[in-house]
């Protein structure tokens, strides 16, 4: 009843024409009430964009607005990815990744990039006892084959087992009540955000991007980022996005011009001109659309590859600023219920993007798979905008409608089960549980691959 929304808003009137409002500043947000259009700055007056047009004009327009005040990637080459996640998830070890490695053969991936899973904990980012020979030599492994090595961090975040969350705990946000800020619940625990306006935090985040640099990943994914926007109690008394775009600053800096730079989970407006490429969606999943998440809990966000699409697919026009990253594409079948029909517009999506990934294990690849995966990371096709969601490769014609709707509200029964769902997902057992299981598919699945 009331669509709202960070940063912009638009609406399209019966003539096609659209109406755009769009903040040229931080802490912004836009609402329509009715028939109004409602901007406002979360701590101060700040610029507005305001434009009546085509769609495609008006957003370019202001596109070019935001690159003049904060800045655009300065156009890198975006490198073919392979990443470890989504075939093993956290499951990932030393021999497991050089198998690996070696089994890619002359596919042409310019980065392998490995995920989740080798760190000591979350805040804790050294080589875990799952990669003996260290990260520098996981790095040197990934070189040998002629590529670049890529790795994931979630440098904002710590959980109450580091060791830096233990030994360092005034370095993260807290509310007016003195109480840590939530970031969120995973790897079985609650996270907490990391203060970007404390000095010592941004001592030792500047020095865990050149320890990074140091062991030979230049391919970075950062991910969890929108820890560093939370509202909270800060060590310097600035904006929550003002903060989070000087941490991204440090890290930038940090890292190098020369480093590959995706951030994930970020805050859009606030991390451009200090990235090369940002993921705009959520992650894809081996499914189109899970009932629990869309139907009962009606959130048309969470990870799943409808999702992914629909997201990436209305936020192109931001490719004028940044590399936009749609996440992985799939050939293979394997833990993956996805039609041929929905790989495709992936794919597509992937082309459109200009952005090419994949975690597809070589074994899971059958010959004519493999050379399908080969063909895809060669192509270069010529791409056209047809429409809002249509599109054509080298004149085939497509388009994204079949990820555009959104989920039905929940109504009778489904209401109920939805408000029990909701209460569990509160509850830190409830949590604990999932991410036990979860932690027991893994297992499972990981007792496949040998």
């Amino acid at each position: 009843p009331a669509p709202n929304g960070s940063w912009l808003g638009a609406v399209e009137f019966d003539n096609g024409m659209v109406l755009l409002l769009g903040s040229l500043g931080l802490d912004a947000h836009v609402a329509l009430h009715g028939q109004q259009f409602h901007g406002w700055y979360e701590t101060e007056m700040g610029e507005w964009f305001l434009g009546y047009g085509k769609e495609t004009d008006v957003f370019t327009w202001y596109a070019e607005l935001l690159g003049e005040r904060l800045g655009k990637a300065d156009g890198k080459t975006t490198p073919r990815v392979w990443c470890s996640w989504y075939s093993l998830y956290t499951a990932i070890d030393q021999p497991l990744l050089h198998n690996i490695f070696d089994e890619l053969g002359d596919l042409p991936f310019e980065v392998l990039q490995v995920d989740d899973g080798w760190q000591v904990d979350i805040g804790d980012w050294e080589a875990n006892d799952k990669f003996p020979s260290g990260m520098e030599a996981l790095a040197d492994k990934i070189k040998s084959t002629g590529r670049q090595a890529g790795l994931w961090l979630a440098p904002l975040i710590a959980v109450k087992s580091s060791h830096l969350f233990r030994e360092q705990p005034d370095w993260f946000l807290k509310d007016a009540d003195g109480k840590w800020v939530s970031a969120g619940f995973n790897w079985g625990q609650p996270l907490y955000a990391l203060d970007t306006t404390c000095p010592e935090a941004i001592e030792w985040l500047s020095a865990l991007m050149k320890q990074v640099r140091i062991w030979g990943f230049d391919y970075l994914k950062l991910d969890f980022l929108y820890a560093g926007a939370l509202p909270g109690v800060r060590h310097k008394n600035i904006s929550r996005e003002t903060a989070y775009r000087t941490g991204l600053q440090e890290i930038r800096e940090a890292l190098g011009a020369d480093a590959y730079l995706l951030t994930c989970g970020a805050p859009i407006l606030p991390s451009l001109g200090l990235c090369d490429a940002l993921r705009i969606g959520p992650d894809v999943a081996g499914e189109w659309e899970s009932y629990r998440d869309a139907t009962l809990l009606y959130n048309p966000t969470i990870p799943g590859t409808k999702n992914a699409i629909r997201t990436t697919a209305n936020r192109l026009w931001l490719r004028h600023l940044v590399a936009t990253d749609p996440d992985v594409v799939y050939f293979c079948s394997h833990h993956n219920t996805l039609t041929a029909e929905q790989k495709r517009m992936l794919q597509d999506l992937a082309f459109v993007c200009n952005f090419k990934t994949t975690s597809d294990l070589p074994k899971w690849l059958r010959e004519n798979l493999r050379e399908e995966l080969r063909t895809f990371l060669e192509a270069n096709p010529k791409v056209k905008n047809t429409g809002r969601n249509t599109f054509s490769l080298n004149g085939r014609k497509f388009d994204f409608g079949l990820a555009m709707p959104v989920p039905n509200p929940p109504s009778g029964l489904s209401t109920v089960v939805r408000a029990a769902l909701s209460i569990a997902g509160n509850q830190g057992w409830a949590m604990k549980l999932l991410d036990e299981i979860g932690k027991r598919k893994l297992k499972k699945m990981k007792s496949e691959l040998y």
